[in-house]
């Protein structure tokens, strides 16, 4: 009787652990993709979650994620200005360059561009704090010729949050860790 016990204590304990090895697991997810790792978990579920951000992980630890130069930087600092520019007359067109221009900085640092849709998740390593806006920008821009003034500031909005996370984050370059700081809310101008 008392070696049944023992052995019940010993499966308990056992399953109390693997339970809170998950759940750490869990929210270290959380904390490190935030919105990202809710937005998969409720779409495939907790398991299969981790399972594609752990993917997308090693997906980026095998690409060279690089630091833009300060000349490169300001090019593309440029770049934005004359865009915000062109909002003013033609909204669609610059929400339109000011997503190809995204795409450019992160072609750049080392990001793989060519199948836009593999980009959102690997940009989401080291930046998923600005995923779902990003996405959502994508959207209206899709539908720029359709879509409202506002809508297409709120995507310039968004852009400007990611360029400005792409050109200043060193991301995995120099330490290893995923970029998830939240930046302060931008205005247009």
């Amino acid at each position: 009787m008392a070696v049944t016990i023992i052995v019940i204590v010993i499966v308990v304990v056992l399953l109390a652990a693997a339970v809170g090895i998950l759940l750490r697991r869990q929210r270290a997810l959380q904390q490190r993709f935030g919105p990202e790792y809710d937005r998969l978990a409720a779409e495939v579920g907790p398991r299969r979650a981790r399972s594609e951000l752990a993917e997308r992980e090693r997906r980026i630890a095998q690409l060279d994620i690089r630091p833009l130069s300060a000349e490169r930087r300001a090019a593309y600092d440029t770049q934005w200005a004359t865009l915000q520019e062109q909002f003013i007359d033609t909204p669609s067109r610059a929400a339109e360059a000011a997503d190809s221009l995204v795409t450019a900085v992160a072609a750049d640092r080392g990001y793989q561009v060519a199948d836009r849709e593999r980009l959102l998740p690997d940009l989401s390593v080291y930046h998923a704090d600005r995923i779902q806006e990003y996405r959502l920008a994508r959207q209206t821009t899709e539908q720029a010729g359709a879509a409202a003034t506002e809508d297409l500031r709120q995507a310039m909005l968004a852009y400007r949050a990611l360029l400005r996370e792409l050109l200043e984050a060193p991301d995995g370059a120099s330490e290893g860790q995923p970029a998830t700081k939240a930046t302060p809310p931008v205005s247009p101008t």
